[in-house]
């Protein structure tokens, strides 16, 4: 069955031609990325798909089944600022999604009467599954408070809401943009297991590209406003991709050669004006615009030579950080060697930035020191970004660190030359930074860092807002750099490529020395967590001789589901305190203050837990 079809749909704005003549045609079954550099126009297409944006021409269609449930998730979605985040996820004509709010609010209400009909209305509809897949979905995407306005949300709370909404509403064609923007690695890897399911079809914008690896099985590349489709995953893609570039360059030298040849003829400008001589002129403007076709050059390979490194590299002794009753790191001690690649893994809260700021003296320990070495030279990128005047042209920000970037073997690289490289064409380089998309004032920003001539790199989250070719020529310097590697980022394909050795942070002061890569670390978590769900499930066996009827009377049945309810609670509004703590800007009595806050629904929840266990033996 076809969900969606394209015919001949183009966009443009004045003289830049976003895409031209898409042609696209999306199944049942279907898993499809769309794949391009910033600014080319992907959340353009969506929008064009939505309905949001028209095509241009006459003859351009648009078709989306009506025997279908679509659901669309932008990349900035709007809400009532007024409604609370249990209002707007319960608002849905979906008979069973009703039934559910309608028993939340029963459950709230301590209505027994009301909540007799509520369970007796859920068993009729069998909506007690998705009961549970909705309260899965907001614990995974940490949307904690449900009493909160979604005027005070952030941008990044109003996108996981917005994905929450999507997915409970169980859309038979999903279109998303930038799904994984705003969500941490553990969200990120649940958001990939749930969008396996082969009832779902997907068309989808994104840069994850194990979400690529593991998710699509076709993938459409926007490039000069053309479409080119390579069915199978990124593995797949990168090799197809390769083979036309390496078609596209001979049949382009091909053209040149005839454009060449049919130069000369012009210029001799025959005096016969034939029909024939006529085709013959027509071609030559046709061949002429061929041939002028520069091939995008994707290569950023940028040998700057990085400064000596000496014996001493950096040492941490014995570090302890403290922000009031909140432990970052107790002993810490490590002594870091020449060439080492380190990825530094956590959820948010552990401290991952605090880390990143001891080692560079940004902020002083409470206890032991930092030795740093003579030689090392710090190039230290911060999720703050670029802080420059924005009035400034992009090429006067490169000079005021360097005209020259010193390179191997003694040689030498210009500031524009540099910039071209960082796929900053002359023409661009003359815009004023505030005219920079986000994605390029990453990459701006990357360069001034590495202009500095640095051989100790720290890249705090460094592929935000950095599209997938972007990336790879970025992978592919640093997998050359000499010097040493620290990274913090989501992306975990990223991770995989640079670093085989992980500081995982895993709160309370605990730190994780493990030697892989982040693939492996996942697969030995996974195995714990079997471990201890198979000891679990052998003492629970061991202490039940026989299945036992439940003993429990509606009272409390009702407890039960009440209980159950507030640790739900107390555990999102632990993970949401926890998560302000990554906030560096927080001053040490909002520190303190958040820490006994923190205290006290961690007494709660063992509170909670002892009586649901009470409950669960009668259950």
């Amino acid at each position: 069955m076809q969900y969606l079809s394209l015919e001949n749909v183009s966009r443009s704005y004045g003289d830049k031609v976003l895409f031209k003549n898409v042609n696209l045609s999306i199944s049942k079954g279907d898993k499809i990325a769309l794949v391009a550099k910033n600014g080319s126009g992907k959340t353009t297409l969506l929008k064009v798909i939505g309905g949001e944006e028209g095509s241009d021409g006459e003859n351009a269609k648009i078709i989306i089944s009506k025997e279908i449930k679509t659901a669309i998730l932008k990349q900035d979605p709007a809400f009532d600022p007024k409604a609370t985040v249990l209002e707007t996820i319960f608002n849905s004509d979906n008979e069973a999604i009703i039934a559910v709010r309608d028993y939340e609010k029963a459950l709230n209400a301590n209505d027994d009467a009301l909540l007799q009909k509520c369970v007796t209305r859920l068993e009729d509809l069998k909506a007690w599954d998705l009961e549970a897949k909705i309260h899965e979905i907001l614990h995974k995407l940490l949307l904690t408070n449900m009493e909160q306005k979604t005027g005070e949300m952030s941008g990044g709370q109003k996108k996981r809401l917005a994905l929450a909404k999507i997915l409970i509403e169980e859309p038979d064609f999903l279109i998303l943009d930038e799904p994984t923007n705003h969500l941490d690695m553990e969200m990120i890897e649940w958001l990939e297991n749930f969008l396996q399911q082969p009832n779902l079809t997907l068309f989808m914008v994104t840069h994850d590209r194990y979400f690529l690896e593991r998710v699509c099985n076709e993938i459409i590349e926007l490039e000069n406003g053309n479409t080119y489709m390579y069915r199978g995953n990124y593995s797949q893609y990168l090799e197809k991709r390769e083979a036309r570039l390496l078609n596209d360059a001979a049949n382009l030298e091909k053209t040149k050669k005839l454009f060449s040849k049919e130069l000369e003829w012009m210029r001799r400008q025959p005096q016969a004006r034939s029909t024939k001589a006529k085709s013959r002129i027509d071609d030559f403007y046709e061949i002429k615009e061929k041939a002028s076709v520069r091939l995008n050059n994707d290569d950023m390979k940028i040998n700057i030579q990085a400064s000596r490194l000496g014996s001493k590299i950096l040492e941490a002794h014995s570090i302890v950080k403290n922000f009031g009753d909140k432990k970052i790191l107790d002993g810490f001690t490590y002594k870091f060697k020449k060439g080492e690649r380190i990825g530094i893994v956590g959820q948010n809260g552990t401290g991952k930035s605090t880390f990143l700021k001891l080692l560079t003296q940004e902020i002083k320990p409470d206890g032991g020191k930092i030795v740093v070495g003579d030689t090392i030279v710090f190039g230290y990128y911060t999720q703050d970004g670029l802080v420059v005047n924005e009035d400034k042209m992009v090429i006067d920000v490169i000079r005021d660190i360097a005209e020259y970037i010193p390179l191997d073997k003694g040689q030498k690289i210009s500031a524009e030359s540099m910039l071209e490289r960082f796929l900053f064409p002359r023409p661009q380089q003359r815009v004023l930074v505030s005219q920079l998309s986000g994605g390029e004032k990453r990459r701006l920003y990357l360069l001034t860092i590495l202009m500095k001539n640095p051989n100790f790199l720290i890249l705090d989250e460094p592929t935000n807002d950095l599209d997938i070719l972007t990336l790879n020529v970025l992978e592919e310097y640093l997998m050359d750099f000499p010097g040493c590697l620290i990274i913090v980022t989501h992306d975990r394909y990223f991770m995989d490529k640079l670093v085989d050795h992980l500081f995982i942070l895993e709160g309370n002061a605990v730190l994780r020395d493990y030697n892989g890569t982040y693939s492996d670390y996942r697969e030995l978590k996974k195995a714990e967590e079997r471990e201890k769900h198979e000891v679990k499930s052998e003492i629970v066996n061991a202490q039940t001789d026989e299945p036992t009827k439940s003993k429990a009377s509606f009272e409390q049945r009702k407890d039960f589901a009440r209980i159950e309810k507030e640790i739900k609670k107390l555990e999102e509004k632990k993970a949401e305190i926890t998560s302000k703590f990554d906030d560096a800007s927080l001053s040490p009595e909002k520190i303190m203050e958040l820490s006994k806050e923190l205290d006290n629904i961690q007494t709660q929840l063992e509170e909670k837990e002892e009586k649901w266990m009470e409950l669960a033996d009668l259950m």
